[in-house]
């Protein structure tokens, strides 16, 4: 399995600030429930990188 690799499967991501001013990226999909933690620092490279790679996947369909 790689990030190429396409799966039929339905997620739900919800992102926001937790009450001990880390970064909570929380991802439930068939019951399993995944909460990642970030520090903001940590938050904005991730943040960077999902930019990048938006930028990057629309130059692959001009």
């Amino acid at each position: 399995m790689g990030i190429n690799s396409e799966r039929d499967i339905e997620a739900n991501m919800q992102i926001g600030p937790t009450d001990q001013g880390m970064v909570r990226i929380f991802i439930e999909a068939d019951g399993v429930e995944i909460p990642m933690d970030f520090e903001p620092e940590e938050a904005e490279e991730i943040a960077d990188e999902i930019r990048a790679a938006a930028q990057a996947a629309a130059a692959l369909t001009k």
